[in-house]
């Protein structure tokens, strides 16, 4: 890995956020093969890659699904992540495959901001719905609606508002998350 290579991850993980307002742009499918390339290299516990996506593209289809919040326009492609229980671990109680799936999906984020796109991660949904929306086999389950496309030029005042409110543009700092041999 060269210097360059570390800097460009770290400018994607620095300057990425959640974009809830999408350009007319379409997304190109070599971009959005890369996210999905990028999903597929992610770890899984036992490398058993529990994943599985369902892709969704053009806006009309999107819109289509109902399943994007109305707060969240114009998205030109709809990434549903799913998981396979049965092919992730549990260990203490704890299923893996919710910890298998964020790590692919955070994988799309960051590939996507590097290549100009912007995501939102969805977890307000209703899985019997997106389920029969897709033919989503029971034994599977739906973790994360992830719409994507090109932000729009200008922040709606609705995502101005909400970071405001939220703070969500504020992050602790080491001493607030870190703690050294104890806590």
């Amino acid at each position: 890995m060269t210097e360059q290579d570390s800097t460009s991850v770290w400018d994607a993980i620095s300057t990425r956020r959640s974009i809830r307002s999408f350009g007319d742009r379409p997304v190109e499918d070599e971009k959005l093969t890369k996210c999905l390339e990028a999903a597929r290299m992610a770890p899984s516990w036992a490398n058993k890659q529990c994943w599985h996506f369902i892709v969704v593209k053009g806006k009309e289809a999107v819109d289509e699904t109902g399943l994007v919040p109305v707060h969240i326009k114009n998205a030109p492609v709809l990434i549903v992540a799913c998981a396979d229980p049965a092919k992730s671990g549990n260990w203490n109680g704890q299923p893996y495959y919710m910890v298998d799936i964020a790590i692919a999906l955070e994988h799309i984020v960051l590939q996507a901001w590097e290549q100009g796109l912007g995501t939102v991660w969805v977890g307000a949904f209703k899985e019997d719905k997106v389920k029969k929306a897709f033919g989503i086999p029971d034994d599977i389950k739906v973790v994360a609606l992830l719409p994507m496309g090109y932000p729009a030029d200008k922040t709606s005042i609705r995502d101005r508002i909400a970071r405001k409110f939220i703070g969500s543009d504020s992050r602790k700092t080491l001493k607030e998350i870190v703690h050294w041999n104890k806590w």
